[in-house]
């Protein structure tokens, strides 16, 4: 199996849900050394999601470790920098919607958590592969909440595009590459 540590540091892949984008990660992820660390970022709500996440975590298996991280992902980044050998995170849209529903959130304190989250990341010699739904193609959302969330999640993903050295976006299962010098779209 070819080490594709040489390829990147930071990894962006997006897709809408149930596109193939976390199987594409965690299958780029598998091409890296171990050990391996899954950030979750979902807060399981009801026994849907709980099973939904035991189901993931089996199909992961034994060989990846995983921490629920809802809202301090720069900080469990910047953790997790001597203790592994890649990094997956996902998803940043949860994130985001985890801090938008914080009794304090504002558009101020989103950015600057998105602004921490970035400068976690340039830090970091951890190969990392962040994954996140593409909301930006949909219709303009009826309510200021969700029309934040899209613009948040929007800035965001222009920030870490910016700064990633591979960017993929995935759609019905088929990875297409939007960014990159080195890495070839399929694994």
């Amino acid at each position: 199996m070819e080490n594709t540590t040489s390829y990147f540091r930071l990894a962006l892949i997006l897709g809408g849900a149930r596109s193939g984008k976390s199987r594409y990660g965690l299958g780029l992820a598998a091409r890296c050394p171990a050990p391996r660390l899954f950030v979750a970022t979902c807060q399981p709500r009801d026994a849907e999601m709980e099973a939904r996440i035991e189901a993931h975590q089996r199909e992961r298996g034994s060989d990846w470790g995983t921490r629920e991280v809802p809202l301090q992902l720069a900080a469990a980044l910047g953790e997790a920098q001597n203790h592994c050998g890649v990094v997956v995170v996902d998803c940043l849209t949860m994130w985001v919607s985890n801090l938008l529903l914080q009794k304090d959130a504002s558009p101020g304190s989103i950015q600057t958590a998105g602004e921490d989250l970035l400068a976690a990341l340039a830090t970091t010699a951890v190969p990392t592969i962040l994954i996140s739904n593409e909301v930006g193609w949909g219709i303009v959302p009826d309510n200021p909440l969700a029309r934040e969330f899209r613009d948040q999640a929007g800035w965001l993903h222009q920030r870490l595009a910016q700064v990633a050295d591979l960017v993929v976006l995935v759609v019905a299962g088929v990875p297409m590459l939007i960014k990159s010098d080195h890495f070839p779209a399929r694994l």
